[in-house]
């Protein structure tokens, strides 16, 4: 069998007595697209961060890349982040270093390259992403919105990692860009093998490239299709899914 991408065995996320995830259960293939959804308050990116290594749960078991989290020295744990990249919801662009600057970023951290080098990989990195070639010499307040998310995922990818983890990618992007952020992530995943965790209110997202779904319910995780959690008999799922955009959704699925 493939070892999953990701696998978290009886977690618990506590903040105090307020406990965020209790029992949870999630595996991620490698190779897929999965979205996570869930209400207000339900630790949607709680659970990003503890998969990043960024936060220690409660309780709980989290392997990624068939490493468990828990026994990683320092050193360990800084090279199974450099497998992974993260794009940011606002992008999270270094507002004092140019577009181009902020790619070479992650490289100058990890990497003994010669300035020619960085300069050729970040511009090969912002072509990958569908930015011009002048949009490298730019600051982040020099470029419109849909850019800075394109130039954050170029920094996502500067280190060539297995796995992407995107945090809200199509919030704040008109109908028309979201579509095309949607298309560029479903591209990149296929042409470089990516596995894509991707947190997400955006029900056209679901539909147009996650492969299964998880839905944080109950302090749990429910997984499946996303034919399957809509026919789920879940109250909050019948009214994310039952309501007004979820309709609109699949009506244009149809």
């Amino acid at each position: 069998m493939v070892t999953p991408a990701i696998r978290i065995e009886g977690l618990r996320t506590e903040f105090g007595p307020q406990v965020v995830h209790a029992e949870l259960d999630l595996e991620v293939r490698q190779g897929e697209v999965l979205g996570i959804v869930g209400g207000s308050g339900t630790g949607k990116s709680v659970l990003l961060r503890e998969i990043l290594g960024l936060m220690r749960p409660a309780a709980g078991r989290i392997e990624v890349l068939g490493r468990d989290l828990a026994e990683l020295d320092d050193g360990e744990r800084r090279r199974l982040q450099g497998r992974q990249g993260v794009l940011f919801q606002q992008g999270a662009l270094f507002s004092s270093l140019t577009v181009a600057e902020n790619v070479q970023a992650p490289l100058r951290e990890r990497e003994r390259l010669s300035e020619a080098l960085l300069r050729e990989l970040a511009a090969l990195k912002l072509a990958l992403v569908g930015l011009p070639p002048d949009a490298g010499a730019k600051f982040p307040a020099q470029i419109s919105g849909g850019m800075k998310k394109r130039a954050g995922l170029a920094r996502a990818l500067a280190l060539d990692p297995e796995i992407l983890f995107l945090d809200e990618p199509t919030a704040g992007l008109d109908p028309i860009g979201a579509a095309a952020f949607d298309r560029l992530i479903r591209e990149l995943q296929q042409s470089l093998g990516l596995t894509v965790v991707m947190v997400t209110h955006d029900l056209d997202s679901l539909q147009a490239i996650c492969d299964r779904v998880a839905a944080l319910v109950d302090k749990r995780a429910m997984v499946g299709s996303l034919a399957e959690l809509r026919a789920a008999e879940h109250p909050w799922l019948q009214a994310y899914f039952g309501g007004v955009r979820g309709r609109a959704a699949l009506a244009a699925e149809g």
